[in-house]
């Protein structure tokens, strides 16, 4: 709350809510959504609420407080919890389908776990080395899941830029299930292996990753894999679709 309040005071001094010429406030979910809504609305901006499309079950903290502002309008991206003050809106999912290409036998394999701190996930790190596909082509990018002699090439980060080229240059694309990610290799046309983390395993403070991979399942926008159930012929078999924006 204390990060909430200076931000509120940050907004309040520094933008120019008078001669800004804004005419409305948006937010989908950011860490800034309470404050900067609360504060737009209260200078006479109409503002909005689109709750994030990994809220598959209902809202977030932020989604909560902001329903209890009569002012706010809010927006969710599943049916199953619309209702009362949420407004169903579709979901930015609804804009992606799966073609069909030729099967690669033996993939260019490009990785992205994120940077999400300080949660590992060595399980698909392990279980992508037992099928073998793995080798001297393969880009990494493994967050905080340091590893030592892996094939191929291997980053703690990377820029946008860089992650673009590694993504595109592949045949097959493995990531971890999360939002933002999932959302960009979309957008690039790529057809991805998406792995979810597991609390359980500590590998993520909650289980939100399985719900957001569900809805990918169900779209037919991406092939999902727990760790233990990654295979070789599994992988191929990804390689025969890509993603097109409807």
């Amino acid at each position: 709350m204390s990060k909430a309040a200076k931000a509120f005071a940050y907004m309040q001094k520094e933008i120019d809510w008078k001669g800004g010429g804004f005419s409305a406030a948006v937010s989908t979910g950011a860490a800034l959504a309470v404050p900067g809504l609360l504060l737009a609305h209260a200078r006479g901006v109409p503002s909005f609420y689109i709750e994030s499309v990994s809220r598959v079950t209902g809202p977030s903290l932020s989604g909560r407080i902001l329903s209890a502002h009569p002012g706010i309008k809010l927006s969710c991206q599943y049916r199953s919890w619309a209702g009362g003050k949420w407004h169903y809106r579709g979901t930015v999912l609804d804009r992606y389908a799966h073609i069909e290409r030729s099967i690669v036998d033996d993939p260019q394999v490009f990785v992205t776990l994120g940077t999400i701190q300080p949660y590992r996930f060595d399980a698909l790190v392990d279980g992508l080395l037992a099928t073998g596909l793995v080798n001297d082509r393969t880009v990494w990018q493994l967050g905080c899941t340091g590893r030592s002699n892996l094939p191929g090439e291997v980053h703690s980060e990377m820029s946008s830029v860089d992650f673009d080229a590694a993504a595109q240059s592949a045949d097959l694309v493995v990531t971890h299930a999360g939002v933002g990610t999932i959302l960009r290799l979309l957008d690039l046309g790529i057809y991805p292996v998406v792995v979810p983390r597991r609390k359980s395993h500590n590998e993520h403070v909650d289980d939100h990753q399985h719900q957001i991979a569900d809805v990918v399942a169900e779209q037919a926008i991406g092939a999902v894999m727990p760790p233990n159930l990654i295979t070789r012929e599994a992988l191929i078999e990804a390689t025969g679709f890509s993603v097109r924006g409807l």
